[in-house]
């Protein structure tokens, strides 16, 4: 618990900094312009994972499909391009897990277009403590789970949760992003990473 305390003390203060004007909750089209604007993206993150451990590292996003984690002091590492996903464990030598990235709630946000005004699409969109929380889903598949995506305003993506198909949750954190950075594409080639790996 005091991890995840330390964890998240950046983000409480930022949002405890905020202005009380700006508690007025942030539209969905709003968002979904904002999301849809974002071409690349790089973050320090926190990471809160479902057994309460903390990781950090780094977050490079390129829109549409493309991310990559990169985690601190660790071979740890996870690659989205090609509509897969591969999870490389530190701790194996065998090739990485890979599943498509359609079914993980986080390629709601990576899409070539965003919509949150889709149909069943957003279970949740409301004002928290000067914050914009709004919840997502597949709405053709809602049991590939959901995200859940926090807001301040100026219109900025602060945090998410990710709740899987099992119910297991992961919290990442951004901090200052950095965005419209220019990328090696290799950097999310999956085939790449396995063959360094050997």
């Amino acid at each position: 618990m005091k991890k995840f305390a330390l964890a998240v003390a950046p983000v409480i203060a930022l949002l405890a900094t905020a202005p009380a004007a700006m508690a007025e909750k942030i539209s969905l089209q709003n968002i979904s312009n904002y999301l849809n604007s974002l071409t690349t993206l790089q973050s320090e993150f926190t990471q809160v994972n479902p057994d309460g451990t903390i990781s950090a590292g780094t977050v490079y996003i390129q829109r549409p499909n493309r991310v990559r984690f990169e985690y601190k002091n660790s071979r740890q590492l996870v690659l989205a391009s090609g509509g897969q996903v591969a999870v490389f464990d530190a701790k194996s030598n065998q090739g990485p897990q890979v599943y498509p990235l359609s079914k993980t709630p986080l390629s709601l946000i990576l899409a070539q277009n965003v919509n949150l005004g889709r149909k069943g699409m957003v279970t949740g969109h409301s004002e928290r403590k000067n914050t914009t929380v709004v919840k997502a889903q597949d709405p053709a598949h809602p049991e590939y789970g959901n995200i859940e995506m926090v807001f301040t305003s100026p219109t900025e993506l602060r945090q998410w949760v990710v709740t899987d198909d099992t119910g297991k949750k992961t919290t990442v954190i951004l901090g200052e992003a950095r965005k419209g950075v220019k990328f090696n594409p290799s950097a999310f080639a999956i085939d790449n990473e396995i063959n360094r790996r050997k």
